[in-house]
Parts: C-alpha cells; sequence; structure tokens
C-alpha cells in the first residue's frame, strides 16, 4: 500500500505572515490590524517608560484622540501610574505620540502576565551520600555545623 506524499505544514511564523498578510487585504481587517499595530506600539513606549514589574501588569486597552485608556490589575496598581502619568506622557510626547491624558481603568480579571517561577526539582540523597554525611557528623566538633548535618540525616532517613 502506497502512503500519500507527506505535505509540509508552514511554520507558525510563515502561518502568522499569511494571517496577516490577509488580514491586511481586507478593508475592515485593515483597519483591525492598524489598531492592534498601534495599541502595541504605544504599550511599547509605555513599558520604556516604566520600572519593568510594573510594566508587565499594564495593557493599552484603547487610544481615542489625545487619551490613551490603560488597564490596571487592581486599584495599588492604578494609584502607583497615576503618580508617575507626567512621565508617560512625556516619554510619549517626546516620541511623537500626540497624547495629552491617560485615563485608568481597573481591570480585576485581567489574566496575570508575570513570569511563572519553575518548581525546582529536587532529588533524594543517595546511601552513599548520606554515609559520607554521617561519618562526617562523627568527626566534627558539636556545633551549629554537626546540628545542621544531625538534621539533614534526620530529614533524609524519614524518606
Amino acid at each position: 500500500m502506497k502512503r500519500p506524499a507527506k505535505t509540509t505544514r508552514p511554520k507558525r511564523s510563515e502561518r502568522n505572515a499569511q494571517v496577516l498578510e490577509w488580514l491586511g487585504t481586507d478593508q475592515h481587517g485593515a483597519s483591525v490590524l492598524e489598531t492592534a499595530r498601534q495599541l502595541m506600539a504605544a504599550e511599547a513606549l509605555i513599558v520604556e517608560a516604566l520600572p519593568l514589574a510594573m510594566a508587565r501588569r499594564i495593557k493599552v486597552a484603547q487610544i481615542d484622540r489625545q487619551r490613551i485608556t490603560l488597564s490596571v490589575p487592581g486599584a495599588a496598581h492604578a494609584a502607583r501610574l497615576r503618580q508617575v502619568a507626567p512621565t508617560i506622557l512625556k516619554h510619549m510626547r517626546d516620541k511623537g505620540w500626540n497624547v495629552n491624558e491617560i485615563i485608568l481603568r481597573v481591570y480585576a480579571g485581567m489574566p496575570d502576565t508575570e513570569t511563572k517561577i519553575a518548581q525546582r526539582e529536587t532529588l533524594p540523597l543517595n546511601a552513599q551520600a548520606l554515609q559520607a554525611f554521617a561519618a562526617l557528623r562523627e568527626n566534627i566538633q558539636p556545633g551549629p555545623l554537626a546540628d545542621a548535618l544531625e538534621r539533614l540525616l534526620r530529614h533524609h532517613r524519614q524518606r
């Protein structure tokens, strides 16, 4: 039985480029695409003007004439952003954006965009390692190090 020739699928970046090209051909799609590009460009400028930890939690929601609306995850972010709003406006004006006002919207359902820290994978000590720590414990003077070795041995023997 003959198998049909395997067709190669375009890579994700190629598919994304094809989708964006297709979206740009339609008048309504081109409008949506341009709005998305504007929002992403404004967000990139805001990220430059803010501390990284704060910038990760802010999204540009809308640009309307000379006002820009930012979504923040909580009231604390909004309060801190109000303090640095003049800096953001100045930075955007320096980069050629005609923005005079920042409006803040608290959006509690905003997805968390912070980087997740992977849980550390730990391996239990093997018998040889436990014997080495036990020998070390027998050969040192009583004190904090001896106590720490005792706790380590006790902990690993309970597993």
